[in-house]
């Protein structure tokens, strides 16, 4: 049974004490990385059809569900000499549903010494010999692993977002800044950065298309996503990883483990994070977890822009998922197409053509095997790439978001940069989970008048 509680804003954002990782690499170095001088050089990926040969890489999956096998496909079509040789999981079913998918379909034989399951797979499948790690697991996972991997010196492939609560972000900024000390290559599963109608448009952007940026909208309204019901003899762990994507601890809630990708986006057009978030949600239809359903978010900048933030998972309603921005000259949907201040298209990305001349509507690579071939291509040309920063501000900002709406409060990115709010059990096992479904409800009950 869903339970109902009025939470109040200490509770999810944690005292204001500046501490772990932000201590180690201060406040004021990741602020001061934050924002883009105008001088600044745009820092694009190498848009390459195919990662150059060089020695043969070695990468190995952390996290063998839709998204990590599919992630292993993608390295393995970014180029030649590329090699999956290890797999990692909690689950041996999971494990062995992506073994037989890289047989079947990428003749990759992984053999059964490199198979690892539980939950110290991941630091057996980084003592197995290889180069690049790739983690998807669930997102709660991502800053412990992530630090693993950098300790051992590999190279990382990572998905968004890459934490679920401002410990777990702030901790991805200080092994970003260390994993780009001794010059590991890091990418992140925020593909349109790596999409090449986006990057053209981006060009365009930064050489002034549309003036100075004054205002920003963000979407991504869908249908509800998958769930799973609870099977006999799965215990409140299994359970809870099984059906990750609907609890807050898991995933961040879908504002954090989807909605990402366009707060990201705007982050990137812009360069700026935003100083505070007021937002609002609401759960209506979820079956599973402790989720919300929708989120509304007013984040602000320190030059007075807004962003307006929107997503929603539910069955039947208005779908939308994109970006605009809104200069002092024109505006664009950040994708393929700069608008005039009438309205008018001022330019639009020119996709290929098909056989019959026909424009195909889509980019040459796929983006998902583009951030792959940029991958590569940093560690085969020694020319070190690192986004975790960048995706842990974009995932932070996401995160304040989520707060303020559970709560019904203003959240600042200086409350943030300072909380110890940390979600999830303390200890890993499969077994009892001393988290209850409880639903976050903002603000104050009102009660009723006494009777005179």
């Amino acid at each position: 049974m869903e339970e109902k509680k009025s939470l109040n804003r200490r509770e999810f954002i944690g005292k204001a004490a500046a501490i772990g990782t932000l201590g180690a690499i201060g406040l004021g170095t990741l602020v001061s990385s934050c924002g883009r001088k105008k001088s600044a050089k745009l820092n694009l990926p190498p848009l390459l059809d195919r990662a150059p040969e060089g020695k043969v890489l070695k990468a190995g999956l952390v996290g063998c569900g839709g998204r990590g096998t599919g992630a292993a496909f993608n390295f393995l079509e970014a180029g030649p000499d590329l090699k999956i040789t290890a797999l990692a999981d909690v689950f041996k079913d999971r494990l062995e549903s992506c073994r037989e998918k890289l047989k079947e379909k990428k003749n990759v034989e992984i053999p059964d010494e490199n198979c690892f399951i539980g939950f110290d797979a991941y630091q057996k499948l980084i003592d197995s010999g290889v180069d690049i790690v790739m983690l998807a697991t669930p997102p709660h996972f991502r800053p412990e692993h992530f630090a693993a991997c950098v300790n051992a010196k590999k190279h990382v492939f990572m998905e968004k977002p890459v934490a679920v609560d401002p410990v777990g972000a702030r901790s991805i900024m200080s092994t970003a800044k260390k994993a780009e000390s001794i010059g590991l290559c890091v990418i992140t599963g925020t593909q349109r950065r790596h999409q090449r109608d986006y990057v053209e448009t981006y060009k365009h952007i930064m050489d002034g298309a549309i003036g100075e940026i004054v205002a920003a909208y963000c979407y991504w309204n869908q249908g509800q996503l998958w769930y799973r019901t609870r099977k006999k003899g799965w215990s409140d762990m299994e359970y809870m990883i099984r059906d990750w994507v609907n609890w807050c601890w898991l995933s961040g809630d879908h504002i954090v483990e989807q909605h990402v990708h366009n707060i990201d986006v705007i982050y990137w057009f812009t360069g700026m994070h935003p100083v505070s978030a007021v937002g609002f949600g609401a759960r209506h239809r979820r079956v599973t977890g402790d989720q919300y359903d929708f989120f509304s978010v007013d984040f602000v900048y320190e030059n007075g822009m807004h962003l307006h933030s929107m997503c929603r998972q539910i069955n039947g309603c208005a779908n939308n998922v994109s970006e605009f921005i809104v200069g002092t000259k024109g505006s664009s949907n950040c994708k393929n197409k700069i608008l005039k201040p009438d309205g008018s298209v001022a330019w639009k990305y020119s996709y290929p053509v098909d056989e019959s001349g026909k424009s195909t509507g889509k980019v040459k690579i796929s983006p998902y095997v583009q951030e792959h071939i940029h991958l590569v291509t940093a560690i085969r040309t020694n020319k070190p790439v690192n986004q975790a920063e960048n995706t842990a501000i974009s995932t932070l900002t996401a995160i304040m978001g989520r707060i303020s709406a559970y709560t019904g409060k203003k959240v600042t990115w200086e409350e943030m940069m300072n909380s110890n709010l940390r979600l999830g059990p303390k200890e890993y096992r499969m077994g009892k989970v001393n988290i209850k479904p409880i639903i976050p409800v903002p603000g104050v009950e009102k009660k009723p008048a006494k009777r005179a």
